[in-house]
């Protein structure tokens, strides 16, 4: 056998060697530096995105429960779970009775689901209705009409439902476009995380 290939053949094998321990390490390591809430984003919650964490909530108004205007900022203090929802909109209320589940398991001072209808105005009466039967009384009711959406432009929903979870500073820590199973242990378990 050549003396080059005595070197050679022990060289690619160490080399080899190398490089698997190196791929083992990276992907061992791999998400160090990723978001905990992002790592909480399984089962029906994988479509989490926490790409705008730290957005300052939008301070347009819209609606309460007993009729007068608010913003978001009147919830600081507590974490909010905001959902733009409407009657119109099948994947809303397939999840609001998860979500009524959720605010019914977690909801105290320190979280609150906030449902926004965003039907238009002469159907107030009617989402106001459907949310009572959808939620069984657990959600209170929010309406932003269409001619006051600048509370859903501003929260960038760019469709229904969108849910969109602020901090207690009201500051976004992570949205999801799209229906979930708000009432899953993947869902219990991020609220969890997040307002503990």
């Amino acid at each position: 056998m050549p003396r080059f290939l005595k070197f050679a053949i022990p060289a690619m094998l160490v080399g080899l060697v190398l490089a698997l321990l190196y791929a083992l390490l990276s992907a061992s390591s791999k998400g160090g530096n990723e978001d905990q809430v992002a790592k909480l984003a399984t089962g029906s919650l994988s479509k989490l995105n926490t790409d705008s964490r730290g957005t300052a909530a939008s301070t347009s108004t819209f609606e309460g429960p007993d009729g007068r205007e608010m913003t978001l900022g009147d919830f600081e203090g507590r974490v909010i779970l905001v959902n733009f929802w409407a009657t119109w909109c099948g994947p809303c209320e397939r999840e609001m009775p998860s979500l009524a589940a959720l605010q019914q398991a977690k909801g105290s001072d320190k979280f609150q689901v906030v449902a926004i209808s965003v039907d238009a105005s002469d159907d107030k009466d009617y989402a106001r209705q459907r949310l009572q039967e959808l939620a069984g009384g657990n959600i209170d009711f929010y309406f932003a009409p269409p001619e006051k959406w600048d509370i859903v432009y501003e929260s960038k929903a760019q469709g229904f439902p969108t849910t969109v979870i602020y901090d207690a500073d009201s500051k976004e820590i992570a949205r999801l476009a799209g229906e979930a199973e708000w009432d899953s242990y993947e869902a219990v378990a991020l609220i969890d995380a997040i307002t503990n």
